[in-house]
């Protein structure tokens, strides 16, 4: 098959790993892959695969923007020049591109609903969801039916899926050049990689941290992502006298070295499709911390693969963390499920086998 993805960029983030996740697995499938968007720091990975990259300009946010007309254009020849089979879209400006794409060319489209949406007016009146709609998780599914009154027939539930990677590849040497380039001195280690902004709940993390200090004065709080709340965040270390322990690291390309320092990992959600930066922690084998939102609920059972609190309960985060830090054989072994649990029910090519079925289905259709 040719394929079309559409993203809006391919920065570190949930929707721009599970790009390079879908495009790098149908390639090693031999299907020929393009995708568009405004480029970013992943932009190599799919290089490394021979997948072709497409330039455009998608940094807006608004629907009307000429930036879509100028696209539309732009893949209109691009899907005729490459026999292009299906057009796939990861958000909603992409959605509405891929929707003019296939109502000229007559190809089908489809999207992936990665998260939440408010169900405005202009939304409901003009969806473009495509012919099929991929939901991530159990609650992004049951949000389309309820808050979009989309029909089951056009769903597809498929989970995203991870490579379970070795956190013990990194040598002693690797940890400690990631240490000293980043300050990492002492410990324990709790993390939490995410973009920085109010839905991912930060804020309510470093509130915790505070408290977590008072028994363990040497943690350190390892926050990785990039955002337009950092200041803010940082501002509110200084407020809480707790600078010095906690430190902001930039989007990496691969986590998994961040990752193996830490012993403990926090996501502090409001509200989250699904959670890949957890499915990648649990991956590594950490022990989890993680709010009860969305489709986190999909991937952590509390006190069997991770321990659930309620959203923006700083009390209960910091309670939580301090439990794992303190007793070691009940961090091991939610740690253990956890891992055991992401590789049975989330693998990479669960995900890909789906994918590649559903294409196939709107061809045959």
């Amino acid at each position: 098959m040719n394929i079309l993805i559409i993203a809006k960029h391919l920065q570190p983030g949930g929707i721009s790993s599970y790009v390079v996740s879908l495009a790098k697995g149908l390639r090693e499938r031999g299907h020929n892959i393009f995708v568009a968007s405004s480029g970013g720091m992943l932009e190599g990975l799919l290089k490394e695969s021979s997948i072709e990259l497409i330039n455009l300009d998608l940094d807006t946010k608004s629907e009307l923007s000429p930036k879509v007309l100028f696209a539309i254009k732009k893949l209109l020849l691009i899907v005729k020049e490459k026999n292009i089979q299906i057009i796939h879209a990861q958000t909603r400006v992409t959605s509405i591109i891929a929707y003019w794409l296939s109502k000229l060319s007559h190809i089908p489209y489809l999207t992936t609903c990665h998260g939440f949406f408010r169900p405005h007016f202009f939304r409901r009146l003009f969806p473009f969801w495509g012919k099929k709609t991929i939901a991530i998780s159990d609650a992004v599914y049951a949000h389309l039916l309820q808050d979009f009154k989309l029909k089951k027939y056009s769903l597809e539930l498929i989970y995203n899926g991870v490579c379970v990677k070795d956190a013990s590849k990194f040598s002693l040497e690797e940890k400690r050049k990631f240490k000293d380039k980043f300050g990492l001195f002492c410990g324990p280690f709790v993390g939490c990689v995410a973009r920085l902004s109010d839905v991912k709940g930060h804020k309510f993390l470093i509130d915790a941290f505070k408290i977590v200090l008072k028994d363990f004065p040497s943690a350190v709080l390892i926050l990785v992502g990039d955002g337009r709340i950092k200041p803010d965040l940082i501002a509110q270390t200084k407020e809480l006298g707790i600078e010095k322990r906690v430190v902001f690291i930039p989007s990496q390309l691969d986590t998994s070295l961040v990752l193996s320092l830490m012993d403990v990992f926090v996501m502090p959600s409001i509200q989250e499709g699904l959670g890949l930066a957890i499915m990648e922690a649990m991956a590594v084998g950490l022990p989890i911390v993680a709010t009860d939102v969305g489709g986190i609920k999909n991937l952590i059972k509390d006190n069997e693969s991770g321990i659930l609190v309620s959203a923006c309960d700083s009390r209960a985060l910091a309670e939580a963390i301090i439990l794992l830090l303190k007793d070691k054989n009940m961090a091991k072994a939610l740690a253990l499920k956890a891992h055991d649990f992401i590789q049975r029910e989330f693998p990479l090519e669960k995900m890909l086998n789906k994918t590649e079925a559903l294409y196939n289905s709107l061809l045959n259709s």
